[in-house]
């Protein structure tokens, strides 16, 4: 029996939802035996691959390096999965929204600040261009699933991450009413 292909991603966020998932315990031996996990921030792999069947995408999108990275989950994955709140909702990182992007960097960084950021391509040693507004992720991609939470508890992430990869998508949606 072959292992399905996961990845997991962190866009702008807390990385609470990575932690949470690592809270799975026991639940993480039997997520082994049936999955290889092929990219994740909790592995040192570079570049995202491709043939992902299932993806998880915690964080909202709120620069050009995480539209790039989500457009490129969506184009080499089978099913993507907007995981915890900030992917689901735009949540905490989206409170930078009613700030314009020149406010916020000249309150951030001051006209000498830590960092210069990236502009027409240019990124050899900057800070990514801020998008306009940070978004959720299903505002950029389209996304096949949702777990909600900040972060979502162990048990909520093992009866999606467990139903999807049994290709219950379905039951994930009446199961998630259940734990909603």
């Amino acid at each position: 029996m072959s292992k399905l292909r996961v990845a997991t991603v962190w866009l702008s966020g807390c990385a609470g939802c990575h932690m949470s998932f690592l809270d799975l315990d026991e639940h993480l031996l039997d997520l082994a035996k049936a999955m290889e996990l092929v990219y994740s921030p909790i592995a040192d792999i570079k570049e995202f691959p491709e043939g992902v069947e299932l993806v998880l995408v915690e964080g909202a999108v709120a620069n050009s390096d995480n539209l790039t990275m989500a457009r490129q989950v969506r184009q080499r994955s089978k099913a993507v999965v907007s995981f915890g709140d900030c992917a689901v909702t735009g949540s905490v990182p989206s409170l930078r929204n009613p700030l314009a992007v020149s406010d916020l960097l000249d309150t951030v960084y001051h006209e000498e600040g830590p960092g210069k950021v990236a502009k027409d391509g240019e990124t050899d040693g900057m800070l990514p261009e801020l998008l306009t507004r940070v978004l959720p992720l299903h505002h950029v991609i389209n996304v096949d699933a949702f777990i909600p939470g900040c972060p979502p508890d162990p048990e909520r992430i093992w009866v999606a991450v467990n139903a999807l990869l049994n290709g219950e998508s379905v039951q994930l949606s009446e199961e998630m009413r259940r734990f909603g």
